[in-house]
Order: structure tokens, then sequence, then C-alpha cells
């Protein structure tokens, strides 16, 4: 054993695997100690975001609501309806009103979830079909009036309009916000 070669790594190898414990340990303390700040990191930029966007999304709501009110049948005929108008004319205008009205409130969608987006959809759909089967049912009647009076009928037999079925959605989604 008077190798000097020998010697010296006998005495060295309890060195080398204190390094390199200590090595492996420090990396894994400091890989653990980045990831720990990356996910406070992320968790600090989510809630900045929900804050930013909570108030767009309120918006959208809002917007979607007063959409859903202004298509509703009854103060929609209300608003479009005038004097010496007829049912050919009231009808174009009514369809014409609903499919503008979704129009300016298309990029709202965005805001919400899928299933209230299809339910206001179906909203508008649901009621431009009402619109028409309401002029089909007045027949040959050139009075707006009729018209009129025939889509209050049809709503009359409904126990929600498809504007109220999908203001509940809306309501019920606001309310999971919050």
């Amino acid at each position: 054993m008077s190798d000097p070669t020998l010697i010296v790594l006998i005495a060295l190898l309890p060195s080398i695997v204190v390094f390199l414990t200590a090595f492996y340990l420090i990396r894994g303390f400091l890989a653990a100690q980045n990831a720990e700040r990356l996910a406070a990191h992320r968790i600090a930029q989510a809630q900045d975001d929900r804050r930013q966007t909570l108030p767009l999304r309120l918006q959208a709501y809002e917007r979607l609501t007063l959409f859903l009110e202004r298509i509703n049948p009854g103060p929609l005929l209300l608003r479009v309806h005038k004097s010496n108008m007829g049912s050919r004319t009231l009808h174009a205008e009514l369809v014409a009103t609903v499919r503008e009205e979704f129009e300016h409130n298309v990029t709202q969608q965005i805001f919400v979830s899928d299933r209230t987006w299809t339910k206001v959809r179906q909203a508008k759909d649901e009621t431009i079909r009402l619109m028409n089967l309401s002029y089909e049912q007045t027949g040959d009647s050139p009075a707006a009036t009729d018209l009129s009076r025939r889509i209050f009928e049809n709503v009359g037999k409904l126990t929600h309009t498809p504007s109220q079925e999908a203001l509940l959605v809306l309501r019920d989604e606001v309310k999971k916000m919050f």
C-alpha cells in the first residue's frame, strides 16, 4: 500500500462522493425552486388575466341580454311597427332587425360558453322562425296589424319565448362566475 497514486485515490474518493451528492441535491433543490417560482408566476398571470377579462365578459353578458330583450317579439313589434305598414314590409323589417341585432353582437361569443352562445343563436333562429310562421299563417292579409296579432297569438301559446329561455342560461352562467 505504498503506491502514492493509490493513496491519493483513496483519499479523493470520499471527497468525490460528497461533491457528487451535494451537486445533485443542490441541482434538485434549485429545479424545485424554479418550478415553484414558475407556478407562482403563472397563477399571478392567470389572476391578472381574470381581472382584466372579467369586465369584458360582464359587458358581453350585458350586451347579449340587451340583444335578447330587443328581439323579444313584443318589444320588437312595438319598435318596428309603423302606421300604414303592410304585412310583407313588417315581416321583412322584423326579420332584418333580428338579423342586424345578432350581427351587431356576434363578437360577444368569445366571452361566453359554447352552451350559452348556442342558446343565444337558437333564440335568434327561433324568433325568426316564429315571425315566418306567423307571416305564413296570415295568408293574403296585407294588413300589418293582422301579422302583429298573429305573432302575439303564437307567442301566447309558448310557455317561454326563445329569448326568455336564453336569458335563463345567461343568468345561470353569470351566477357561476361569482
